[in-house]
């Protein structure tokens, strides 16, 4: 229990992480949103809750998706971010 919790919450900061700095290095480039992958490691994982890799998958998901909740939010799905002031905590 204890295991799992930690590996959980070690892919969530890791996600979250990943979708910060892709927003940072990745958001001028012409592709889908990173919400996206983070909603299917959200469904992957929520599948094989069970395994260690898929409650690695879950939080990996969920801090993805986090990371990106304002272009899920306005329904991007696909294309550059918005120009904006880069901030690693920030969810506007």
């Amino acid at each position: 229990m204890i295991f799992d919790l930690t590996i959980f919450c070690t892919s969530l900061f890791v996600g979250f992480a990943a979708g910060r700095l892709g927003d940072k290095w990745g958001g001028h480039l012409n592709a889908p949103h990173h919400w996206i992958y983070g909603l299917f490691l959200i469904v992957a994982g929520a599948a094989f809750t069970e395994h260690t890799a898929g409650i690695a998958a879950l939080g990996f998901g969920i801090g993805h998706f986090v990371s990106d909740l304002d272009d899920f939010l306005h329904f991007r799905i696909y294309g550059p971010d918005e120009p904006h002031q880069w901030k690693f905590w920030s969810i506007k």
